[in-house]
């Protein structure tokens, strides 16, 4: 009978590294650009393209002239210096022409109002983007549109107060009338107050006060906007306006009132199968025969109403598709909980419908941004093809052509990829749950 002797090992063997087909560069590239024959084709095809196009864009890049006075001087410069047969880049364009891209043809000794302005809507914003900071914030935040337009356009600085006015007057008559009558009849009785004292009382005291205590700028007209300048004012304003506004549709839409929800409805349809371009023609040439005779109605004011309508409708849909998301048990724990309807959507359904629909509505907002460019079938300077069509009609830049796209390109890929960088930020911050 054989003695079987146990055996305990006392130490513990030391860990080994996996082999080196199964980790690092080696192991990632067979996994994920070889690991069959229709993706190593694929691989190999991509792997040529981007070679064919480093070949031909990086010279390109690599021989670029920044000190010039014209495109003529540019090809000589490149020419002297890499040879007559040389291509390279111009962005002695950008350098002598990068103020019309960023301020249009708004004068140059008042680019400190755009430049102030600008530095004040990123305070404004901080704590609409950032819980952290002081609540207190807010206040300026409401008081900034008001501050931003009187710095851009200019005038009297009792026009905005005036107006702000009737904000409060909204407020007041809504506070007042809201314990008696509710919520939807107290906002209607202060929209009318509102809308009386800014269409018959605003202009009449606006003007008394100017001549009694004058406070005023030098006026800008509307014509002097261009480039990102107009980009940004028309792009921010009509994201801030149409967020509410999809809010409030999104609930018309689903509401059980029938003339609330077929009003809602005809609007959200109207608008999304309408183009956007053509609402900006009926901006620029349609909307003033609908005003009194006499009227001016500023240009960039009407773009920037139509374009906050069409961006509001297509957030309604973004917004009711994260309302739809929600289950039914989150509604009636608002009701177990006593809350009314509007109470119940400010604590409990509404914060967790916009946490689903962040994507859309900030993929909305990227589409927004951009299609500020359209403005340009409007006669107004976007950074795209307005001021670059004034760039390239001058003599000493004719002839220029990927440079001034590129540079706008450019600028409009950081601004865009930000906002797509804080949405994936906000999402990972408000997430709840671990899986």
């Amino acid at each position: 009978m054989t003695e079987f002797t146990p055996f305990v090992r006392k130490d513990m063997l030391e860990p080994r590294d996996p082999p080196g087909n199964q980790q690092g560069p080696i192991a990632w590239a067979r996994e994920n650009l070889f690991s069959g024959p229709m993706n190593t084709v694929l691989t190999l095809l991509g792997i040529l393209a981007v070679g064919w196009l480093a070949l031909h864009i990086i010279p390109w890049l690599m021989h670029s002239v920044w000190n010039a006075n014209s495109l003529s001087e540019c090809r000589a410069i490149i020419a002297q210096t890499w040879g007559p047969d040389a291509t390279g880049a111009c962005w002695a364009m950008v350098r002598e022409r990068w103020h019309q891209y960023v301020f249009g043809f708004y004068p140059m000794d008042l680019y400190w109002r755009p430049t102030l302005a600008f530095l004040l809507m990123l305070v404004a914003i901080a704590p609409v983007l950032y819980q952290s900071l002081p609540r207190k914030m807010m206040w300026f935040t409401a008081l900034y549109p008001f501050i931003c337009y009187w710095l851009l356009w200019g005038g009297t600085l009792w026009a905005p107060i005036v107006v702000l006015a009737g904000f409060g007057l909204f407020a007041l008559a809504f506070r007042f009338a809201a314990p008696k009558l509710g919520v939807p009849v107290s906002a209607g009785l202060g929209l009318l107050a509102a809308a009386v004292w800014w269409l018959f009382v605003q202009t009449p005291l606006s003007t008394a006060l100017n001549g009694i205590i004058p406070l005023s700028i030098r006026d800008v007209d509307s014509d002097q906007f261009g480039g990102f300048l107009l980009s940004i004012v028309i792009g921010i304003t009509a994201i801030s306006a149409s967020l509410p506004m999809g809010i409030l549709l999104a609930l018309g839409r689903k509401s059980d009132m029938l003339l609330v929800k077929s009003l809602s409805v005809m609007f959200i349809e109207f608008i999304r199968g309408v183009p956007l371009i053509t609402l900006l023609f009926t901006a620029s040439l349609l909307l003033q025969y609908f005003l009194p005779p006499g009227s001016n109605f500023d240009i960039i004011l009407r773009v920037i109403i139509l374009v906050t309508l069409f961006a509001a409708a297509y957030i309604a849909e973004v917004i009711r598709g994260g309302l739809a998301a929600l289950p039914r048990g989150q509604y009636e724990a608002a009701d177990a909980l006593g809350l009314d309807y509007w109470q119940a959507q400010r604590l409990i359904i509404m914060p967790q419908a916009l946490k689903i629909s962040i994507p859309g509505i900030v993929s909305s907002f990227i589409g927004l941004f951009k299609d500020t460019t359209l403005v340009a079938f409007v006669g107004l300077m976007d950074p795209l093809k307005g001021i670059t069509a004034v760039v390239r009609a001058d003599i000493n830049w004719k002839g220029i052509y990927w440079e001034p796209y590129i540079f706008a390109g450019t600028i409009f890929f950081l601004i865009c990829f930000g906002m797509s960088r804080y949405s994936m930020w906000l999402e990972r911050k408000l997430k709840t749950d671990h899986r």
